[in-house]
């Protein structure tokens, strides 16, 4: 079954992971996390998420973010910072 998260504006889209993947792991980049490490860490986060995620229930992109936000903090404090202020930050 597909999932769908709702946006910050209302519409919906399937849930993709490769984007949320990405967004990690550009967060522990701009802290300067090693690559090696950053694709790892990006990749548990992802796996915590799609673990989280279930059908049954409308899930936000907000959501998401804190509860990515929750296990990147696990990793990286300062990536967890980052990912969640980026729209302030970046």
């Amino acid at each position: 079954m597909m999932k769908h998260i709702v946006k910050r504006r209302g519409h919906d889209e399937p849930y993709d992971e490769k984007k949320l993947y990405a967004s990690i792991f550009s967060a522990c980049q701009v802290v300067r996390e090693p690559v090696g490490s950053a694709e790892l860490i990006a990749q548990k986060v992802v796996d915590n998420i799609n673990n989280w995620l279930t059908p049954k229930h409308t899930i936000t992109s907000n959501d998401i973010r804190r509860e990515a936000v929750k296990h990147l903090r696990t990793y990286n404090p300062d990536a967890a910072y980052m990912y969640l202020h980026h729209r302030v930050v970046w």
